[in-house]
């Protein structure tokens, strides 16, 4: 994807974005200091462009019942396109994985999973990452507090 270039109307436009989604045009107008069709205008194009990628509303794990944050560093048997590709696609369908990222160094994936407790966790295990054919090594790493957890990018 291509990079987009950004002036400085639109790094206020996307900063105030990130901080509230819900705002209003007009307030985010005048924050900005554009006329707010000037401001609609250039919001859209950023989302046309792909800077802006959704929209969404964030929840509180623990008032969800979802308070047991788990990294799961997985490490596959065999390395080649087919058996990432099964995992990958495996893994898109686990609704307790929020992220999932190939990396480099002691695994080949982290996972960052949220389950109610650890009996749920025990059965994510046992009943979907275990049974994924290709499997070499799962560590988790239970998180024990959350000192920081933002989306926003820097600008």
């Amino acid at each position: 994807m291509k990079q987009v270039e950004l002036d400085g109307f639109d790094r206020k436009i996307l900063h105030h974005l990130q901080q509230d989604g819900r705002i209003s045009n007009q307030q985010l107008a005048e924050r900005v200091g554009l006329s707010p069709a000037a401001c609609w205008r250039r919001v859209r194009a950023l989302e046309e462009q792909g800077a802006i990628a959704g929209y969404s509303a964030l929840l509180n794990p623990e008032v969800m019942g979802q308070a047991l944050s788990v990294f799961v560093l997985v490490s596959l048997q065999r390395h080649n396109l087919d058996s990432t590709e099964e995992f990958e696609r495996q893994v898109l369908a686990y609704t307790e994985v929020l992220q999932c990222f190939a990396v480099t160094g002691n695994a080949d994936f982290v996972l960052r999973v949220v389950v109610p407790d650890m009996r749920s966790y025990d059965r994510f295990l046992n009943e979907k990452i275990f049974t994924l054919q290709g499997i070499a090594q799962v560590h988790s790493n239970f998180a024990l507090r959350e000192i920081k957890n933002t989306q926003h990018l820097p600008l």
